[in-house]
């Protein structure tokens, strides 16, 4: 996985709340291994009801790898999120929520994924 800079979009205010505790330091690693995971392996971005999204990934034991360690590590800084990811019938998704308080996170982080998966047709089948 490369990691590289990318350009801020509008939707990148509201990407770290005040209930962040990620050093402010580490946070655009963090935001460069979202958009990596967003351009390499997002196929579809779906909207799931308030306060809920669905990405389908590319299936495959290393994106399921990486979406799970990056889950997992985003709840240490990131409280409000839900992840959950699954595998089932050849397909891989990872659903996140996030409660009322912390809709508009979540609204940015749609974002972007939508934004950053459209630019790369490597993540579709």
């Amino acid at each position: 996985m490369e990691l590289h800079q990318v350009p801020a979009g509008q939707d990148d205010q509201g990407w770290a709340p005040r209930a962040c505790t990620l050093p402010t330091a580490e946070r655009p690693l963090r935001v460069a291994e979202f958009d990596a995971l967003f351009t390499e392996a997002v196929r579809e971005v779906r909207p799931d009801g308030p306060g809920r999204v669905r990405f389908v990934l590319r299936p495959g034991p290393e994106v399921a790898g990486r979406a799970a360690e990056l889950a997992a590590r985003e709840t240490g800084c990131c409280s409000f999120f839900t992840f959950t990811l699954t595998a089932t019938g050849g397909e891989l998704t990872l659903d996140v929520s996030a409660g009322d308080r912390h809709a508009g996170v979540l609204d940015a982080l749609t974002s972007r994924a939508t934004r950053m998966s459209a630019a790369s047709p490597g993540a579709r089948p």
